[in-house]
């Protein structure tokens, strides 16, 4: 039993310091861990920073004083952290190329939010994918369609592609095209679409809406029609034109002609 107690008292006297030690160092290092990471975040809250870097950035500053702390407080338990480095940096790069595709989502997901080509509520074209963007994370990014369907669309492939935001500017023009017979009368038709145009409330008077003739084509002579309207307007008003110049044509005699080619037929004689 006497010598049961002399090896605990002599392992304590060469151990309990460096026990002592480690767990100040463990009490220290979660002190700091939570000092910095609220540090970091108010800092970042006050420059304006997206939420959801300033969780990421948070997230990483905790981790990072979590590890170094651990490793400190090994190295002061006398346990070898040279290899214990070298086989979290080798674990680390075997598990970045395992996660490749995920850590190119988390690049391009910071991307988005730092460089913000475009934001929550905005329509946009990327990824393969049309429309309202409802949420932006750091690996995908949350899409809704008009027919009210959720489409998840990874961070890399939308900044890998073209980037379309339909909601970037608070105007958009509507481009159409409206082809007519080559023997109706060009002038009434284009005061028809003028007409249509002016009588259009939604329609922007600057810039002014422009009407002419695009191109004689092969069945039609085909006038184009270029209004502005506000960009939440776009789909209603583009709508309601397409409708209101059949009607209106109609009513005018004014045809659209069917794509149509002249065939001639030649009776071969014999010699």
């Amino acid at each position: 039993m006497e010598n049961i107690l002399e090896i605990l008292i002599e392992w304590g006297a060469l151990y309990g310091i460096r026990i002592i030690g480690a767990v100040v160092i463990l009490v220290v290092g979660r002190l700091m861990r939570a000092f910095f990471g609220r540090l970091v975040e108010r800092v970042m809250e006050k420059s304006g920073a997206d939420p959801i870097l300033t969780g990421f950035v948070r997230n990483l500053t905790r981790i990072s004083i979590l590890v170094f702390t651990v490793i400190a407080s090994l190295g002061t338990l006398g346990v070898e952290t040279t290899s214990m480095i070298a086989v979290i940096g080798a674990a680390g790069l075997a598990v970045g190329f395992a996660l490749q595709s995920s850590l190119s989502n988390i690049a391009s997901g910071i991307m988005l939010v730092v460089f913000k080509p475009f934001k929550v509520g905005n329509y946009i074209k990327a990824g393969g994918t049309s429309g309202v963007v409802e949420q932006i994370r750091i690996f995908s990014t949350i899409l809704r369609t008009f027919d009210n369907c959720k489409v998840v669309v990874p961070n890399s492939r939308i900044t890998s592609d073209n980037i379309i935001n339909y909601s970037a500017k608070e105007t958009r023009r509507i481009d159409l095209e409206f082809g007519v017979s080559y023997k109706d009368d060009l002038k009434l038709t284009r005061r028809v679409l003028e007409r249509i145009i002016k009588e259009e409330a939604r329609i922007l008077k600057e810039p002014a809406p422009s009407i002419g003739i695009l191109e004689l084509g092969e069945s039609a002579v085909k006038f184009f029609v270029r209004p502005w309207v506000k960009a939440s307007d776009y789909g209603a008003v583009k709508c309601d034109l397409l409708e209101k110049v059949k009607l209106t044509f109609d009513d005018e005699g004014i045809s659209i002609p069917f794509p149509q080619r002249d065939i001639h037929l030649y009776q071969a004689t014999e010699a």
